[in-house]
């Protein structure tokens, strides 16, 4: 069976929802283009994964009002547990599906020039500073229907921007809650980080409602300038009855960097995309995912690299773990064009397997189109090593304790890059509850 991928809304609606936001006339008119592309383009082709009976393109409806948070007091526990006591009057964004539900930022961060606030706002109050970047660098609108219709539909997300040679010591924190029975989230989230600046933001994907449903459509898209330095976390853990699609994107100038550390624990399917653009001379782009899969879904999770520029630096590392009848595929790709000379593509993907029905599948590939570059790739896929399991057992820990350990020990590299203590706990719970 195929779902139809006829759109449920039209060009009408997309215009008369952009004119009611208030928006400019020309995102207005990308909006409308962005439509007319979607209706014509073609679905991704993920490798390995088929997703014609997947619906990305029918929903009951598109807009929905949710209520916001007064207070971090009236946050759902779920939420609040993200958020460490000292980060709750400083730079912080809420969102309750669609609907900017709390939002703070320093008076230090406001002094030097720092915007940070939710999309729909940016476009309006920051008109010719988010053209100048959105959609147009690390994502394109036109490279198949998800991103179209994204640009199309968006409705929700955040946009940070970092002036030139500010450094933000703390980290910037996203919460997205996701509660609604069918509504769709289009979120996107800009985050540009001037010459020389730096900041750390990490973000949080959450469903307080177990039955809460329906398609997610994430792009981010990462522009660090010359000299420029972006860390990125974020933890997804959407609903069964959720099935996403995200698409993070990091485009690099002279001698920026970008480090991702990535916890995907959604529970429905997923298609993901992580992929950075190594554009400038000496840029380096660092991509750390762990993924846990169980129950039936089924997972697609492509991390690429891709060097232009000379000097540049790349390293891949994904760990997953799937257990019960669940399976995922993990394409890693380093790709160095002519002319990047000097250049390093590494990578590393290692799949564990719980359960006799559990699939994993490690697929890295090196394209090389330059002869004066270093590059390399590892990859696994099997069970619990009997030997560490034998000798943490010969140590009186049980063997489930024993499994335990090792899967935390298996999992610890991305881990322990998450930069806010709530969120590295919150991970590492995710990853108890899932794999017990």
């Amino acid at each position: 069976m195929t779902v139809e991928t006829k759109l449920s809304v039209n060009q009408d609606y997309v215009r008369s929802f952009s004119q009611e936001k208030g928006e400019p006339e020309w995102f207005t008119k990308l909006r409308v283009d962005a439509f007319q592309k979607a209706e014509e383009l073609p679905m991704p082709r993920p490798d390995k994964t088929r997703i014609t009976t997947w619906n990305f393109t029918q929903f009951a409806q598109h807009a929905v009002a949710s209520e916001p948070y007064s207070t971090l007091d009236a946050l759902p526990e779920a939420v609040r547990s993200l958020i460490e006591l000292e980060n709750e009057s400083k730079n912080l964004y809420i969102q309750h599906n669609q609907t900017p539900a709390y939002l703070s930022i320093s008076d230090e961060l406001k002094a030097k020039g720092v915007i940070f606030t939710d999309i729909v706002t940016a476009i309006k109050e920051h008109s010719d500073l988010v053209q100048k970047y959105f959609m147009q660098e690390a994502v394109k609108i036109d490279e198949h229907k998800l991103t179209a219709l994204h640009a199309a539909l968006m409705n929700g997300g955040i946009f940070l921007y970092i002036p030139k040679d500010v450094e933000i010591s703390e980290p910037v924190q996203t919460v997205y809650v996701h509660d609604h029975e069918d509504a769709p989230l289009f979120n996107h989230v800009l985050v540009v980080a001037d010459d020389n600046s730096s900041v750390t933001v990490v973000e949080n994907y959450v469903s307080t409602n177990e039955k809460a449903s329906g398609i997610v459509n994430i792009i981010t898209e990462l522009v660090a300038n010359n000299g420029a330095k972006i860390s990125y976390g974020a933890v997804d853990t959407l609903a069964e009855g959720v099935t996403t699609y995200v698409n993070r994107r990091g485009f690099t100038k002279r001698d920026a960097r970008i480090e991702w550390a990535l916890g995907m624990m959604n529970d429905g399917n997923t298609i993901s995309d992580n992929t950075t653009k190594l554009v400038g001379d000496g840029s380096i782009a660092h991509s750390k995912t762990v993924v846990v899969g169980r129950g039936k879904q089924i997972q697609n999770f492509t991390t690429q690299i891709t060097h232009f520029g000379k000097n540049t630096e790349g390293f891949i590392l994904k760990h997953g773990v799937m257990k019960d009848a669940a399976s995922s595929i993990f394409n890693g790709i380093g790709k160095i064009e002519h002319g990047a000379t000097k250049s390093d593509a590494e990578q590393e993907s290692r799949v564990l397997m719980l359960s006799e029905k559990a699939r994993g599948d490690a697929n890295p590939m090196l394209l090389i189109d330059e002869d004066d570059v270093m590059a390399g790739h590892a990859a696994s896929v099997g069970r619990v090593d009997p030997v560490q399991l034998y000798y943490l057992m010969s140590r009186g820990i049980s063997r489930k304790e024993a499994e335990r350990l090792i899967i935390h020990g298996f999992l610890a590299p991305v881990v322990s890059e998450m930069p806010i203590e709530a969120v590295k706990k919150q991970l590492t719970e995710v990853i108890e509850r899932k794999v017990k």
